[in-house]
């Protein structure tokens, strides 16, 4: 990655001072904002997200952001997305009446069914199975504990898109990842220590690293 920024995209999302944060934390120095010209300049970009997937896209829409959020994902540079940030890469979440997303992702975001011990929404810390090697999980044990915050979880149609697997009555996949595009359900900027060692992958990565190919990167 060159000289330009770490841009953290601001359409009002509850988590985007947190995310920033914990970037600088991590020794990164982003820059907040919602300037559609500042994506197409961005050395790597990380859409965070709480809430729901109407107000996500209505937002991005009212802010010109999708069409340059697009072309900068095509254009092949590091891209992190977070909670909601990863359903709305998604092609579609089931929330309310249904709602178009981003469709980087072949999948949709669906909502967990209520069960005895798995109240909705899915909220606290559980475990994450690494299913592959990637540079974002770079010495991050597998089996280690995240925050997650979602009533919602996505499902893909090509399995391996999956980093990383989590259990809440069902199984599903809690990290994304293609090329350069990666994504959590999880808050890492909830998560602790662990939380910004992610991060801080991901700034190392987007910095010097190379895209991963998920067919051909061995199994963990």
């Amino acid at each position: 990655m060159s000289a330009s920024p770490i841009i953290v995209v601001d359409y009002d999302a509850g988590n985007l001072r947190s995310v920033a944060r914990a970037l600088e934390h991590v020794g990164a120095d982003p820059v907040v904002t919602a300037d559609p010209a500042d994506i197409e300049t961005a050395g790597a970009i990380v859409l965070p997200g709480v809430g729901a997937a109407e107000d996500t896209m209505f937002k991005l829409r009212e802010r010109n952001l999708v069409e340059p959020l697009l072309a900068y994902i095509a254009s092949g540079r590091p891209f992190l997305g977070v909670c909601m940030g990863l359903h709305a890469l998604l092609e579609r979440s089931e929330e309310g009446d249904g709602q178009d997303c981003l469709g980087v992702f072949p999948g949709v975001a669906r909502r967990f069914d209520a069960g005895p011990g798995h109240k909705v929404p899915h909220m606290g810390w559980n475990t994450v199975d690494w299913l592959r090697d990637h540079p974002l999980t770079r010495d991050i044990p597998s089996g280690s504990y995240f925050y997650f915050v979602h009533s919602y979880y996505p499902t893909v149609a090509d399995p391996g898109l999956a980093l990383g697997q989590t259990e809440y009555g069902v199984e599903f996949p809690s990290v994304l990842g293609r090329g350069y595009v990666v994504a959590t359900q999880f808050h890492p900027e909830k998560s602790g220590r662990t939380g910004l060692r992610l991060y801080e992958n991901f700034v190392a990565w987007a910095r010097t690293g190379e895209p991963v190919d998920s067919g051909t990167v061995p199994a963990r």
